[in-house]
């Protein structure tokens, strides 16, 4: 791994780098990251002055201090120019501010149409080659887009040098399911067909789109949220575990196993929209786009093949929250008693007897005492992502007294508070240094376009869902026999 010689940003203007990026790249130069000259590019009109400034409104906008050791360092770092993207001198007085420096890491914090504009500039300019590019998401905005943004890419960047931010891959929830899988020699080898029953994952938000609806309009819940953040989430939960290559076999891990995922058909898809959404500014008053997707996912492969996956993501739903739930399957053999008939069969996302609207406090739904029958809760292992990590997995013992009556429990590990660094702190960090596994492959992203490509447009018809539902009842549709939703508590 190799440390480059400057970071250049583009569109270093614009909200990304207003909301996240300054505010990282205090806690990088805090950490002893960041070293090197920080080369914002825009067409602001401004000169490095003004820029400046924009970074110390960044940091009190973020309640951060700008006259802290490690922010004044930060801001010491800055360089600016100014200039058109599609002008050559905009790139040579980029070069010039570079100085003698051989190794760039280029954050593009643009729309993916400005990718290639950007990328030929670099290249002309002499400075392409032994540099790294970080590109935002959306890349592409179906799967032939996709293909043909990365043909451009590569007519300037081999693949070991684009470095895909998902920030996602970022958050720290996302890096302690992975470490929870492979540090508990007693949960990955129960991760498969065999014992797992189904999977859960749902990202719940209270809130509306708000003032996006012109962007949102064009978008919509199955390319925000589902095409990246979702699968992305799902492959960690699925792909097998790293070997002795590191890290870096953990990325090939996870394009494999979205590789193994069937394509979605419309029959395993439900979309929904809120009522009130045409109301929204910047929002056609006869869209269909969806604030709300439900999918059921298949994995061809050996370890997860016949299991159940179930993916929702929504606006204006009960809570904010996204979690994941495992569900194992019942003994072989019920010797107590406890299981009720349906939970014997090989479906998906049985919940056992906990009842709906109960909750713990503490984030998880709790789990109701035994029924009349004495029945036994599924045993479950979840994953807390947000707004806090959390895991928890819940057991069956027998309650005191006579008979053979269940009682299950949650065995819970929760994250210090604020022990988390901003997840762009994390990303640009880890490009800074050359480390790939927290970026998505051209594979993955790819291969994440064909799971969800079938799908898009009104191939699927939007249904209208009240605010503060769990979304159109047609979600119950996707369920397997005797499954019911897992909904998080807020």
């Amino acid at each position: 791994m190799t440390q480059v010689d400057a970071l250049v940003i583009f569109g270093a203007t614009g909200d990304l780098a207003k909301l996240e990026t300054f505010p990282a790249l205090v806690g990088l130069a805090e950490r002893g990251v960041l070293d090197q000259p920080v080369i914002g590019v825009a067409k602001s009109g401004w000169g490095l002055d003004q820029f400046r400034d924009y970074a110390v409104a960044s940091l009190r906008l973020n309640n951060m201090d700008p006259g802290s050791p490690a922010a004044s360092k930060m801001l010491g770092l800055l360089r600016y120019v100014d200039g058109d993207l599609g002008d050559p001198a905009t790139y040579a007085a980029m070069s010039d501010a570079i100085g003698q420096g051989k190794r760039v890491l280029y954050y593009l914090e643009v729309p993916p149409a400005l990718f290639g504009r950007i990328a030929e500039g670099i290249s002309k300019a002499g400075r392409a080659e032994g540099s790294r590019v970080m590109v935002e998401k959306p890349f592409g905005t179906d799967l032939a887009s996709a293909q043909q943004l990365n043909a451009t890419m590569h007519t300037y960047f081999p693949e070991d040098a684009i470095y895909r931010v998902d920030h996602w891959l970022g958050l720290d929830p996302v890096e302690s399911l992975m470490f929870v899988r492979f540090a508990n020699s007693m949960i990955e080898p129960l991760l498969n067909r065999n014992y797992v029953q189904g999977i859960q994952i749902t990202m719940a938000e209270a809130f509306d789109v708000a003032d996006r609806g012109s962007f949102y309009d064009k978008t919509g819940a199955i390319r925000d949220v589902v095409q990246n953040h979702m699968l992305q989430v799902l492959a960690t939960v699925l792909a097998d575990p790293p070997d002795g290559n590191g890290m870096d076999s953990w990325r090939s891990a996870k394009s494999q196993v979205i590789g193994a995922l069937r394509p979605l058909t419309p029959d395993c898809a439900v979309r929904g929209q809120y009522e009130g959404y045409h109301d929204v500014a910047g929002v056609d008053p006869k869209s269909q786009t969806e604030t709300y997707v439900a999918v059921r996912l298949a994995a061809d492969s050996w370890r997860w093949s016949g299991v159940p996956i179930l993916i929702r993501a929504g606006k204006c739903l009960p809570v904010t929250a996204t979690e994941v739930s495992i569900t194992f399957k019942p003994p072989p053999h019920d010797a107590f008693g406890l299981y009720a008939p349906e939970a014997q069969h090989d479906g998906g996302g049985l919940r056992g007897v906990a009842s709906p609207g109960q909750h713990d406090g503490g984030g998880f739904r709790g789990v109701a005492p035994p029924g009349q029958h004495g029945q036994a809760a599924a045993n479950e292992l979840r994953f807390r992502i947000n707004p806090e990590s959390r895991v928890a997995l819940t057991l069956t013992g027998k309650k005191p007294g006579d008979g053979w009556l269940p009682e299950s429990q949650e065995l819970t590990f929760a994250e210090h508070p604020g022990s988390d660094m901003r997840p762009y702190d994390r990303l640009i960090g880890a490009a800074l240094q050359g480390e790939r596994w927290l970026f998505a492959t051209q594979d993955a992203v790819e291969a994440a376009w064909r799971v969800v490509d079938p799908v898009l447009g009104n191939v699927v018809p939007v249904r209208p869902y009240a605010r503060g539902s769990w979304g159109p009842d047609e979600a119950e549709g996707l369920l397997p026999p005797g499954g019911t939703w897992y909904d998080p508590a807020g």
